[in-house]
């Protein structure tokens, strides 16, 4: 029997509630801390509500990477640096006073995808390999920036890997607590842009 309008209502609902309670205890504490119990406890589901939606922790876990490159990398990060500038080396630049404005916050928690990442050992896990998969989307949006700012396309692979190392170190030593680490990988950036005759405004 199919189900009825009610029960599909109902079901996405429960999803969402599922997906809504693991994206915030998966941001703040991370994936391996958290197990399925605390996360049907918060949301309030039945068990087999959670593996009804989600066969395994896993699959929640790449929705949840899934969701946070939506919500963190496209909807958040990009849209705020290109709005905030119109030039692209200074959208480039932009990035870390993005970034400022994020370590600043008291529910700072640090990139999602290092985290995963690094607590995971096997390189052929699926949630590991989404991490990198994301991490790769990031870079090449860097490089599209590089491009667009006069790097010549034979270098920009490499330009966008500097790029990310900066990126990715200020957001470690934000971790460690330095409040200026986005201030000082914007400097470095500037020097980086400098090298390569970028002009910025």
């Amino acid at each position: 029997m199919a189900p009825s309008d009610a029960q599909i209502r109902r079901g996405g609902a429960a999803r969402e509630r599922i997906l809504e309670t693991a994206y915030d205890l998966f941001s703040r504490s991370g994936t391996r801390a958290v197990g399925v119990d605390t996360i049907i406890a918060e949301s309030g589901v039945a068990k087999m509500t959670l593996y009804r939606n989600f066969a395994s922790k896993d699959d929640l876990i790449l929705e949840f990477l899934r969701q946070r490159d939506e919500r963190w990398t496209r909807a958040w990060l990009q849209a705020e640096v290109t709005q905030r500038e119109e030039q692209p080396g200074a959208r480039m630049l932009a990035i870390f006073d993005v970034f400022g404005e994020w370590f600043a916050r008291d529910d700072f928690e640090g990139c999602a995808f290092i985290n995963v990442m690094l607590e995971l050992d096997d390189r052929e896990s699926r949630v590991r390999v989404a991490c990198v998969e994301h991490l790769v989307a990031i870079r090449s949006f860097v490089r599209g920036l590089a491009v667009a700012a006069g790097v010549a396309d034979a270098d920009a692979d490499h330009v966008a890997a500097q790029w990310h190392i900066l990126m990715k170190g200020s957001i470690v030593a934000a971790a460690e607590g330095d409040t200026a680490a986005a201030g000082r990988a914007r400097e470095l950036g500037a020097l980086l842009l400098t090298h390569l005759g970028v002009a910025v405004r």
